[in-house]
């Protein structure tokens, strides 16, 4: 079966929950407008990826970084409180997949740290998984907790079996290899990595995994940065493309068949077909007949890892 994808590249609207969510619905509406029926979204989109930290001084640039950290807190996405509800209402209207990264606040324990986490929305409007990013990358630590196992998942959509790793998690290969070993026909890997070697990896993991590959990144220059952004200016050149996107589509086996789409504040369409990973696996099968089960064994613990556990 045949499936439209499209790949929101526009601009995050970044320290707004409200206007970022607008905007999503927006960029769904427009996508749907194409007949796509798996809609995929970058990385902490809802309500932008954390860009100012590659660029704070540790230690002397502490009070700015409160400030814009207290805005990121106050505006993140709180699944417990139907935050994402607008986009879940979206998905069920139009009868879409849609696969969208978000700034997740806990509101279930300390009620202040953020995740990174990717939501898998069916087409009834329903949660299918969330996958927190396990291991932020370096500075990324400042701002998000680490996630654990329990939405290292592949789940079931109409376009095939569908899973997400996030960022540089691609390049933890017992990560991707625990997604592998689930029958997965789409990889998606929301990202906010523009490089050519991250384009060498979505092809790498095309061919390894015999499966179609997803990579979707935000388009963000510094025009597109609130107004009322703290001290923008004195964090990034009003002539600098922030992120140049760079969005992807892999075949299975490694070909790419949409994009890279590079500085353009776009939709990135592609068609796909669940058949072809099905049928790029019959040579190389990683957790087939190249898994090699006597020699080596792998375990998974998906169980969640909360911090405290109450007995009343």
């Amino acid at each position: 079966m045949i499936t439209r994808v499209a790949i929101i590249q526009k601009p995050p609207v970044l320290l707004d929950r409200q206007k970022a969510i607008q905007s999503a619905l927006y960029a769904i509406e427009e996508a749907v407008a194409e007949s796509a029926r798996l809609i995929v979204f970058p990385e902490s989109y809802l309500p932008g990826y954390p860009a100012w930290i590659w660029r704070l001084r540790p230690g002397a640039d502490s009070e700015l970084s409160t400030e814009i950290h207290a805005r990121l807190r106050d505006n993140a996405i709180d699944l417990a409180n139907g935050d994402l509800q607008p986009v879940q209402d979206a998905a069920a209207e139009h009868g879409v997949t849609i696969v969208i990264g978000i700034n997740e606040l806990d509101s279930q324990f300390s009620g202040t740290t953020i995740f990174n986490t990717v939501v898998i929305i069916s087409s009834e409007g329903e949660i299918l998984n969330r996958h927190r990013k396990m291991m932020p990358t370096n500075a990324e630590r400042m701002v998000w907790g680490m996630g654990d196992a329990t939405g290292l998942r592949v789940v079931d959509t109409p376009a095939g079996r569908l899973g997400s790793l996030i960022c540089w998690e691609n390049y933890m290969p017992l990560a991707r290899y625990a997604l592998y070993a689930q029958g997965i026909d789409i990889y998606v890997a929301p990202t906010w990595d523009a490089s050519d070697s991250w384009l060498s990896t979505m092809r790498h993991i095309a061919k390894e995994a015999g499966c179609w590959v997803i990579g979707a990144a935000s388009a963000l220059h510094f025009s597109d940065l609130p107004d009322d952004f703290p001290e923008r200016e004195k964090l990034f050149d009003a002539e600098e493309w922030i992120n140049d996107g760079n969005s992807v589509v892999v075949k299975p086996m490694g070909t790419v068949v949409a994009g890279p789409l590079n500085r353009d504040k776009g939709i990135l369409y592609a068609e796909i077909d669940k058949e072809d990973a099905r049928r790029a696996r019959r040579s190389l099968d990683v957790c087939g007949h190249y898994s090699r089960a006597d020699i080596f064994s792998f375990s998974v613990d998906r169980r969640p890892l909360h911090p405290v556990t109450f007995s009343d």
